[in-house]
């Protein structure tokens, strides 16, 4: 029985006639655990894309990034990973929730190489677990279903400049949010981060917006 493939996955593989190469590929590249060549690969990773569903049925991707290394690997088949302070909607949070099947995509567009994990996620709101991390609000704890290597064929080469300097870590003390900063947002903001902006002063929609536009290392 596959683990993958659904009826409507079968009508396309046979509309197209690539059922019995559908049935091969999943027999060598899907696994129900981490390898140790997956392992290695994920623990040194610094952003993966998240996808998540929410209460409506809709998939929600999301890019998270850290330092190098913020997705541990506990063990064969369990992940941990941070989830960081963001822009307070908490939509992939909220989506783990409430549905717990979570998508994951590593990708190293250098060499390129990507690698897909499905499994069940489980928030982690205090404890050890959170703890070991710096900065984290909450903990993602991942069981992992399936994991398999993608081909790379249509991956585009990039090569990485720099970490964020917002990854918790980087520098000694993460720096604040700029668009915390905004004027408009400051009722609306959290106390403790209003307390921060009156100590080092506002910006404007327009001011932040310029600087993401052109790329400022600020922001």
């Amino acid at each position: 029985m596959s683990r993958l493939y659904g009826d409507i996955h079968r009508a396309m593989q046979m509309a197209f006639d690539t059922r019995t190469l559908a049935d091969r590929l999943e027999g060598m590249i899907v696994k129900p655990e981490l390898d140790d060549v997956a392992s290695a690969f994920i623990a040194s990773r610094d952003m993966f894309f998240l996808t998540t569903i929410d209460h409506q049925g809709r998939p929600t991707v999301s890019y998270k990034g850290g330092s190098p290394g913020f997705v541990r690997v506990l063990d064969a088949t369990t992940l941990l990973f941070p989830s960081y302070d963001g822009n307070g909607m908490y939509l992939s949070m909220g989506n783990v929730s409430a549905n717990p099947e979570i998508g994951m995509l590593f990708m190293d567009f250098e060499k390129p190489f990507r690698l897909r994990a499905q499994g069940r996620a489980e928030l982690i709101v205090s404890g050890p677990e959170l703890d070991g991390f710096k900065d984290a609000e909450m903990a993602v704890k991942v069981t992992i279903h399936e994991t398999w290597m993608n081909c790379p064929r249509y991956v585009h080469r990039f090569k990485k400049l720099e970490t964020s300097r917002y990854a918790p870590g980087v520098e000694a003390e993460t720096p604040f949010c700029e668009w915390k900063r905004i004027d408009s947002m400051q009722d609306v903001v959290r106390p403790a981060e209003r307390s921060k902006v009156e100590a080092i002063g506002t910006t404007t929609i327009d001011e932040w917006m310029g600087k993401v536009m052109s790329g400022d290392k600020g922001v």
